[in-house]
């Protein structure tokens, strides 16, 4: 019953206490012999559902549900009293009680409003042949100092999270919660997050309810293949988790994405020893500092990507335990980020010549951008805006047209910076937050263009993509330096 409704972005719980509300706000207007009947119906289903709602927990979206049938309930249930004292039953006018049932109508109303415009997210239902799995590591790299900290013995250590095609699992299993492994987990980072955002944390209280279409530790797909993989780096602040309809999409269509918290930089990286590292990166203000302090994240972030292949090409060996041993293809690897996590991505690709392609969601180049990058890249960027830093485009393009290997540019039409997450399937759909593209198309196209890059660049497949990614936005193909 927590389930959430989709296109209604209530679960059936809460969507019978607005029934409930709404009947006994109206109960007054109807004929007299119908009125104690849908009365008393309406008190038993709010009731009953707002027991049911405190014992699974009550989102704040559903106090003005409550609040408003609250308000209208003694002069809902008075005259049921007063007749079955035997005293005459009292109504007010109509012209008193309208007011009265228009304000807790309003009251009620606003409830459903607010769970649209912060809803619990319903995640797309991957559109690949194959289930999705997921499952959780944690790596520590015994040659890196950790830089956040002032102990000398502390030694990097990174979350990683992987989605990866997998056999079906029995109906009724349980899937993956967003955001963590557990409740504790999942609230911790949303809680992170909306803080890092500015934002009370009670408004995206139902962020950490949602259910994904992964589920934990399940078995790999059958057939012995092996599978491309795909790292992703999140963006500043950012976890994980936070692409995560992107990956099970990735994983549904053949893929391994083993995506990155990132110690000291994500809003909270829970550890498996219960500790949480919060995020100690802040700017300053200042365009130079921050300048300098941002690629110096970024090669952190690089590192770590690097570091992270490592250990998959380890899993792989059956030199570190897990379901995929023998079934990555480490020798076909992109790496991808969101904003600063694509600049990461860009950075790990000139260090690290196992990288096979290069995917940017929207992230300003930080950093060095010599040498060239010698591999085929998608640059994914927000519609330009005249409040679009004036740097972006000219510093990216110029990245690009360094690059040895093909690049493409690619403009989504509607898309915002958060186009390029989850954000759009939680946050308020305004334009300038989450794009105009809108919760279902968000992700769709995010993944689809991503889909036909790594297609092509990864598994061959025989094409030119440039007509495929033509169809979604303004393209710019960027032929190798060394054949202009």
């Amino acid at each position: 019953m927590t389930e959430i409704i989709a296109g209604l972005y209530v679960s059936p719980l809460e969507f019978l206490a607005l029934l409930g509300a709404l009947a006994l706000v109206t109960a007054r207007w109807l004929p007299a012999a119908a009125r104690p009947r849908v009365t008393i119906a309406a008190g038993t289903v709010l009731v009953l559902s707002a027991i049911g709602l405190s014992a699974v927990g009550i989102r704040w979206q559903m106090l003005p549900v409550l609040a408003g049938a609250a308000v209208a309930a003694p002069f809902a249930f008075s005259p049921l009293l007063r007749r079955r004292s035997g005293r005459p039953p009292w109504r007010a006018r109509w012209w008193l009680a309208l007011p009265g049932t228009v304000a807790c109508a309003g009251l009620i109303a606003t409830g459903p409003v607010a769970a649209w415009a912060f809803p619990v997210p319903v995640f797309p239902e991957p559109s690949g042949r194959f289930p999705v799995g997921t499952r959780v590591m944690q790596w520590t790299d015994p040659h890196r100092p950790e830089g956040f900290t002032a102990d000398p013995h502390d030694r990097r250590t990174v979350v990683v999270e992987l989605w990866y095609p997998a056999r079906k699992s029995p109906a009724g299993a349980r899937r993956a919660r967003y955001l963590g492994r557990t409740e504790h987990e999942a609230r911790t980072v949303s809680d992170a997050l909306a803080r890092q955002a500015g934002l009370p944390g009670f408004l995206v209280d139902g962020v950490p309810r949602a259910r994904t279409h992964s589920v934990f530790d399940a078995p790999v797909a059958g057939g012995g293949g092996r599978f491309p993989v795909v790292l992703f780096s999140p963006g500043s602040g950012g976890v994980r988790t936070q692409n995560t309809a992107w990956a099970e999409e990735l994983a549904s269509h053949g893929y391994v994405v083993a995506a990155l918290d990132h110690p000291y930089d994500s809003a909270a990286v829970v550890l498996t020893d219960g500790r949480t590292l919060r995020s100690r990166t802040s700017s300053t203000g200042d365009r130079g500092k921050d300048d300098e302090l941002a690629a110096g994240w970024t090669a952190v972030r690089a590192a770590d990507l690097g570091f992270v292949l490592t250990q998959l090409e380890r899993l792989d060996r059956g030199e570190i335990t897990g379901p995929l041993t023998g079934r990555l293809d480490t020798g076909r690897a992109a790496v991808t980020g969101h904003s600063m996590g694509g600049a990461a991505a860009l950075q790990a690709a000139r260090r690290d010549r196992r990288f096979d392609a290069v995917i940017d969601l929207d992230g300003y180049p930080h950093g060095p951008i010599s040498p060239p990058l010698r591999r085929p890249t998608l640059a994914l960027t927000a519609a330009i805006t005249p409040d679009t830093d004036p740097r972006y485009l000219p510093r990216l393009t110029k990245a690009l047209e360094a690059n040895t290997a093909i690049s493409y540019r690619l403009t989504l039409p509607g898309a915002a910076h958060l186009t390029f997450m989850d954000g759009p399937l939680y946050l308020p759909p305004v334009p300038s937050i989450a794009g105009s593209l809108g919760r279902a198309e968000s992700p769709r196209v995010v993944a689809a263009t991503t889909l036909a890059f790594l297609d092509a660049t990864l598994r061959h497949k025989p094409g030119d993509p440039a007509g495929g990614l033509a169809a979604y936005g303004d393209l710019s193909v960027l032929p190798p330096e060394n054949s202009r």
